[in-house]
């Protein structure tokens, strides 16, 4: 590929694919569609779904593999979500991404995996629900979006690592994005030696959850800061709403925390009585983190959303935008659905490509020198995937304003005071491969060393509210004025611009916001929410995309970019077709298509099976492996669900998950058991083999696994390296290296209490 031509990709779409695609149609590549000769088979049995994921993309029919085969040798990129893979023997040019629900490798490799099978396998399942009831879905695909962006994400790396080098293969295993992907579900364990129950509508580290209203549920809750509690205790005193909560003993968050439920109880009286849209405007009034839940039909309502142009049109009718405006601010207001073979002159048409000079096994993003200035989980898990894949990620924090999850009392293998900041499992788990300075920012001197840090960066990456680094002089004019070749990420709540840019948002405030929250549950008014940093997760995966797509434009521009990310806006861009279904209320474990779905109790304590019925051929298996013949010749099975749940559910009751899951794989039907952290680590041998759990030893917390990175490129693999830095640990040999300071220099910064 030159340095000025657009990528060329070829999609072989599967559901696990399709996402991967529309994300580089959001970047600007050619992103080329390769159907059979009659067409897709979703034009015909799902047009709308078709319309979304594959608008923007152009269509190629292909009849066998020599036409495939020229095709790909005019492309960049390959995503083949095919069961077998297609051939690509001697195309050395090309980056070849396999999306498949476990991994090229391992005993489970050939298993089948659906959205909610991946999910349970995954650990996502065991994270959502009441503690007393089943394990809850997450709505909207979630485990094949998680798939997708880590997709992109490889395809990026590959194509970066082409400059020194041949193409190579991606191998990318569904399960492991999900697995890297449970915030504490996995960490509670390896830290704590706890697996945590289903949190039901309360967050289970902060003290958040889901509220009702007078017409709806309510995002938030106390807050994370004593500011917060004040603000939010004011406001019941005003309204005469306060309770008790005046006493004294109640300014203690430990007490407040041993007596949460009564505290929410007091919250949820005054809640109830606000419709959810004018609670939240009171509450951001005086920055506490509300939101009202929202469903899908009602975001084209939100004032941000419009106001940012989020949204586009595909064919006329109005659809979910991309995750970030790119490159350098540009929006996509509009799409077309590709005719089926409507760009068949592509398989004529020669494209010349080249292979890189070299072999280098360095990682992809070897040689690029990232800022780190977030804290919490959205930001360091963006840079924890740059950072996993070779980048030179700088922490830049200290210890009057350090990353909060550092002193966080959760989390650490020691027991006793957690004062410690270099213990915590939540932090070192995101901040492995960084190094760390300490550096106060709040002074002039602070101010002037990050500048000249900037100026020799390739990438700033914060997640701050909007305002902030205006205020330290430092907003994207004087970025680029100091390096015009910086990426400059920003990834706030609600992004920097809007009518909302200082709204305060947490990550479950921000699901509430998007949609995902108003859609988990098991039916109308009956929401459960998400109750767990998905949306962290999903932002830092977009950020992390965004990075590595503006280091490649600017390969081929020359120019860096601010890219202004909004929390919100990522999230809101995994809700898939709810916009265009105008999704209005939660399904639980169901499917909209298929017949049965659900998740069934099995032999054990808490221990349950998800299964996917997608064809009469598999349900004709599953009623073969349960001993119930005579239920293959119901006619409509999803009209007699509860007759087919409850002979399900006979069978699974009496077995171990696991050996439930293998009848029924063997017999080519999807299913999983639903999987908690401890049993990820201890139990799963599709992670084992593949080694997805890693042991690294830390200097001040000791050995511990961490969880490694989903991608697995085989020619520059990415890895868990060195494990999260102590505080400041890195500060002089960073300012000398970087910044070229001289021992003087130094030393009247550490007098001066800039370096502590």
């Amino acid at each position: 590929m030159s340095a000025a031509a657009t990528p060329r990709v070829v999609e072989l779409t599967s559901p696990f694919t399709r996402f991967a695609g529309r994300l580089l149609v959001g970047v600007g590549y050619e992103v080329v569609l390769a159907e059979p000769p009659e067409g897709h088979p979703d034009r015909q049995e799902d047009p709308v779904g078709f319309a979304h994921w594959h608008a923007g993309k152009r269509s190629v029919t292909v009849p066998g593999p020599p036409e495939l085969r020229r095709l790909l040798a005019g492309a960049d990129i390959l995503l083949d979500g095919t069961p077998d893979g297609a051939d690509t023997t001697g195309l050395d040019h090309l980056v070849h991404v396999r999306v498949t629900p476990f991994g090229l490798v391992g005993p489970r490799s050939h298993w089948q995996g659906t959205d909610l099978v991946v999910a349970a396998l995954g650990g996502m399942l065991a994270q959502v629900g009441d503690p007393d009831g089943p394990p809850l879905h997450l709505p909207e695909n979630q485990a094949e979006h998680l798939a997708g962006v880590n997709a992109a994400i490889a395809a990026l790396l590959g194509l970066r690592a082409c400059r020194r080098g041949p193409g190579q293969l991606a191998d990318v295993s569904a399960q492991a994005c999900v697995a890297a992907a449970l915030e504490a579900g996995t960490l509670a364990y390896l830290h704590e030696d706890r697996v945590p129950p289903r949190p039901g509508h309360v967050h289970p580290l902060v003290p958040h959850g889901l509220f009702r209203a007078a017409d709806g549920h309510l995002g938030g809750g106390l807050g994370g800061s004593p500011r917060m509690w004040d603000a939010l205790l004011d406001w019941l005193c005003e309204q005469g709403a306060q309770a008790d909560l005046t006493e004294p003993r109640w300014q203690d968050p430990v007490e407040r925390k041993k007596h949460q439920e009564y505290v929410f109880k007091v919250v949820q009286d005054f809640a109830g009585t606000w419709p959810k849209a004018e609670f939240a405007e009171r509450a951001q009034d005086r920055k506490l983190p509300w939101a009202a839940v929202d469903v899908p039909a009602e975001l084209p309502d939100n004032p941000q959303l419009v106001a940012r142009g989020f949204f586009t049109e595909v064919d006329g009718r109005t659809d979910l935008g991309f995750p970030f405006a790119f490159p350098e601010g540009r929006r996509i207001t509009a799409l077309t659905v590709p005719a089926a073979g409507a760009d068949q002159k592509l398989l004529a048409a020669r494209r010349p490509v080249s292979v890189g000079e070299g072999d280098s096994a360095r990682p992809a993003l070897d040689g690029v020198r990232v800022l780190d200035l977030t804290w919490v989980l959205a930001g360091p898990y963006c840079t924890k995937v740059l950072a996993d894949h070779g980048a030179d990620v700088i922490k830049v924090e200290s210890a009057g304003r350090p990353d909060p999850t550092r002193f966080a009392p959760f989390m650490h293998l020691s027991r006793g005071p957690h004062t410690d900041p270099d213990t915590n499992g939540y932090f070192n788990e995101v901040n492995r491969n960084k190094r760390s300075i300490a550096l106060d920012t709040r002074t002039d001197d602070g101010v002037a060393v990050l500048r000249d840090l900037v100026a020799s960066a390739d990438v700033l990456v914060e997640n701050f509210s909007a305002t902030v680094m205006t205020r330290l002089g430092l907003g994207w004019d004087t970025l680029r004025e100091i390096n015009p070749r910086l990426v400059y990420v920003s990834m706030s709540g609600m992004g920097h611009t809007g009518p909302r840019a200082g709204w305060v948002s947490y990550a479950d405030t921000v699901s509430a916001s998007s949609g995902l929250t108003g859609l988990t549950g098991w039916g109308p008014g009956e929401v459960v929410g998400v109750i767990y940093g998905h949306g962290d997760i999903v932002a830092g995966l977009q950020a992390a995309l965004a990075t590595v797509a503006a280091l490649e434009h600017r390969e081929r521009t020359g120019r860096g970019q601010h890219i202004d990310l909004s929390q919100l806006e990522a999230i809101a861009a995994h809700l898939g077709t709810s916009l265009l279904t105008s999704a209005r209320s939660p399904i639980g474990n169901t499917h909209p298509v298929w017949s049965p779905q659900g998740v069934y109790r099995s032999l054990g304590a808490d221990n349950w099976l998800a299964v996917s019925v997608r064809s009469d051929e598999e349900w004709a298996a599953l009623c073969r492996v349960i001993g119930r013949p005579d239920l293959a010749a119901t006619a409509d099975r999803r009209r007699h669900s509860a007759l087919v749940d409850e002979a399900i559910g006979a069978w699974t009751r009496t077995l171990p998950a696991d050996l439930a899951a293998e009848l029924l794989q063997q017999q080519g039907v999807p299913a999983g058991a639903v999987q908690d952290g401890r049993q990820l680590v201890e139990h799963d041998p599709q992670l084992r083999a593949r080694g997805f759990y890693v042991r690294m030893a830390h200097p001040a917390a000791g050995a511990f696994l961490h969880e490694g990175p989903p991608i697995r490129l085989t020619r520059t693999p990415g890895s868990v390296r060195t494990p999260a830095p102590l505080l400041g640990a890195d500060t002089e040999e960073v300012l000398r290296e970087v910044a070229g300071y001289s021992p003087e220099r130094l030393r009247y910064l550490y007098d001066a209490g800039v370096l502590r």
